[in-house]
């Protein structure tokens, strides 16, 4: 093939940037550190390879499109968690013990990189199950196996296993959604933006805004997911229904 002179063949767009030749962990690592710094809005090829001292053809070898590479940050982000949970390798005493060690671990791993967080969505909604990065499709098993080594019925597992997903993914998401409408303000309401919304059709939201600012944190993750798992067990923290 040749080159735009038609005068020998075509440049190979070099991997090996400025720390070195490319792996797919360092092009995903520093993607998630440009998402982590700037937004996902920031992330493109010709920027990534800016970031790695490359030319932007040279990341199609690591990822073959933008939705590759998206998808590949959520694969950076149950990597982490999966790194997470070995070094808390502590043995669980009961599967509702390894649901809440995931669900922290998981939890911990999103507010430390909430700007890649939508992608759990929104790539998780676009990828098929087979297709999911391997250390997603790890994670299902993890949590699907804590179910049936529970005595879950398969239909049960399933159950819980969309209850716990929904809780937890869920639980994030209301988590990491901005709340305050001006940082620079010193007085809760402006801070809060409370003069925006309608003390007529809106007064429980007002009188409620304050405390919907604060986060639930780790605590109010695991008080939501024991309520959400004893409706599977009758308030039992070992029984499971099979």
């Amino acid at each position: 093939m040749a080159n735009g002179s038609g005068t020998g063949p075509a440049r190979r767009a070099s991997d090996r940037g400025r720390y070195g030749r490319l792996t797919r962990q360092r092009v995903l690592t520093t993607a998630l550190a440009l998402v982590d710094r700037e937004g996902l809005s920031a992330l493109s090829m010709r920027r990534l390879g800016t970031e790695l001292g490359v030319e932007a053809m040279a990341l199609y070898r690591y990822a073959s499109s933008k939705d590759s590479l998206l998808d590949g940050l959520v694969e950076a982000l149950y990597l982490e968690l999966e790194e997470r949970l070995a070094a808390d390798a502590g043995e669980d005493s009961d599967w509702r013990a390894g649901l809440h060690r995931i669900a922290r671990a998981t939890y911990a791993v999103c507010l430390t990189h909430p700007q890649a967080v939508p992608l759990l969505a929104t790539r998780l909604l676009a990828v098929p199950l087979a297709r999911r990065p391997a250390a997603v499709l790890r994670d299902h098993e993890r949590v699907l196996a804590l179910l049936r080594g529970a005595g879950f019925d398969e239909a049960t597992t399933a159950d819980v296993f969309r209850a716990f997903t929904a809780w937890l993914l869920g639980y994030v998401s209301v988590e990491l959604r901005p709340t305050v409408d001006n940082p620079d303000e010193t007085d809760p309401a402006f801070r809060l933006g409370l003069h925006r919304l309608s003390a007529r059709e809106l007064p429980t939201l007002r009188e409620t805004a304050a405390a919907l600012a604060e986060q639930g944190g780790p605590q109010g993750l695991a008080a939501g997911l024991d309520a959400l798992l004893d409706g599977f067990t009758n308030g039992s923290p070992s029984a499971a229904s099979g």
